[in-house]
């Protein structure tokens, strides 16, 4: 009977309607939820076969859900650096256990919230582990899989001390007074104070001395060890006029005051070898070219010198950065910046095919297609973002609209029903 028929599409219609309800409802309560995807609802009509003649039988509709996974949301600014976002297409990488701790199932997600755990491994607020590939000492990730994830470690900041680097180089651009060489030179030098590190990072010093002479525009420069014994010396001559005025004219006078002492006239670099370890330690100082003035000069005025030198001591980590690449720098308290970890993002064929799982956390599928790693700004996945999130893809204002037409339309739908009751009780009076 049709009256049936139409008490079953308006049920049908409730069910529908039911389902969007519930959808809607998820959206709203994710709306403030990180990387969360919104859920569509769509119907499709249900067909029952026709009799022909006059009657006609209702199908009715089924609700068929869709998560918007491939809509982004909203980057945003984030409180911290280890917070991380995507722009454009990808996937971060997630596990459901660090290292160690037994088998682990691999999700992708885009849900950026990390902080670092009680053991330093970066965990999101779904208590979901970020994965990555460590940076080796050469700056690669050496051979890796990118077509499974068998090769990608749950990324841990605890540990992750600096190295202490050997002074290797030194130059020194200051300035001399050109006033206080000649008769009555002082007797005393002028001494400058350098702090470099050994191989383990400890910290030395050695210092220069600048002995003005009686003969005008003229210096000795003495390298000396911090206890004052000289690793070796050397006299330079100033130009006083024409165009390279107060530049160095030339460098004579080599004395060795220790093995290792070397120096070169024609670039006006100091060699010195300093007796730390097995090996001695080779450190070059650049004075700068004769006739140039990219080192020291001697013009009027103070001794003001300038030393700039490389090496390093063993550095904590103090804070770190993510570039745009995915690539996971550690900022140390001695300056240094290290690359750590290579966050790699996964890339599917339908996003939209992915299965959703609990903590905003999708699983591949035949209908996602396989998932393959690939650097973040290459191909076709997005960059990434450090010290941002990306906030949810639902429009609270397209979620209360649709939440007034849900309950419009199931009202309507179960007046469908009140009615044919109404008509099958009016059938039922007809044998009476």
């Amino acid at each position: 009977m049709s009256i049936n028929s139409a008490m079953r599409s308006g049920v049908s219609g409730l069910s529908s309607q039911s389902s969007r309800m519930a959808a809607i409802s998820d959206n709203i309560s994710n709306s403030g939820t990180v990387g969360y995807k919104r859920t569509g609802v769509q119907f499709s009509t249900l067909v029952t076969p026709q009799s022909g003649g006059g009657n006609y039988a209702a199908g009715g509709v089924t609700a068929n859900a869709r998560m918007e996974i491939s809509k982004q949301g909203l980057i945003q600014a984030a409180s911290a650096s280890t917070d991380l976002a995507i722009a454009g297409s990808g996937f971060f990488v997630v596990s459901d256990k660090a290292a160690g701790l037994g088998q682990a199932q691999f999700g992708l997600t885009r849900a950026g919230s990390f902080r670092p755990n009680e053991s330093g491994f970066l965990v999101n607020t779904a208590g979901q582990f970020l994965q990555g590939w460590p940076i080796g000492p050469d700056g690669t990730v050496g051979d890796v899989s990118r077509e499974t994830f068998a090769d990608l470690k749950p990324v841990n900041l605890a540990g992750s001390a600096a190295a202490g680097q050997p002074t290797t180089q030194m130059s020194f651009t200051g300035n001399v007074p050109a006033d206080r060489t000649g008769p009555g030179a002082p007797t005393v030098p002028y001494k400058t104070s350098v702090e470099f590190f050994s191989p383990l990072g400890a910290s030395s010093r050695l210092f220069m001395e600048w002995q003005p002479s009686t003969t005008p525009n003229s210096w000795t420069i003495n390298v000396t060890d911090s206890l004052g014994a000289s690793f070796g010396s050397v006299d330079v001559a100033f130009n006083d006029s024409g165009a390279f005025a107060g530049s160095p004219s030339a460098y004579s006078g080599v004395v060795v005051g220790s093995p290792g002492f070397a120096f070169d006239a024609t670039t006006g670099r100091a060699t010195i070898q300093v007796p730390n370890g097995t090996t001695p330690q080779q450190i070059t100082i650049d004075f700068g070219a004769p006739n140039s003035f990219s080192g020291v000069t001697q013009f009027a005025g103070d001794y003001d010198p300038k030393i700039t030198k490389d090496g390093a001591s063993v550095g904590q980590l103090s804070s770190v950065e993510v570039d745009d690449a995915g690539t996971l720098f550690g900022v140390y308290d001695n300056g240094s910046r290290r690359a750590l970890w290579q966050i790699p993002l996964a890339d599917v064929p339908n996003p939209d095919g992915l299965t959703a799982q609990d903590g905003n956390v999708f699983t591949v599928s035949g209908s996602s297609g396989a998932a393959r790693l690939v650097d973040a700004s290459t191909g076709a996945v997005g960059s990434v973002a450090g010290g941002a999130l990306e906030a949810s893809n639902v429009d609270i204002a397209t979620e209360l609209t649709d939440l007034i037409e849900t309950q419009r339309a199931y009202s309507v739908n179960a007046k469908i029903v009140t009615t044919a009751d109404e008509m099958l009780e009016e059938t039922t009076r007809l044998k009476r």
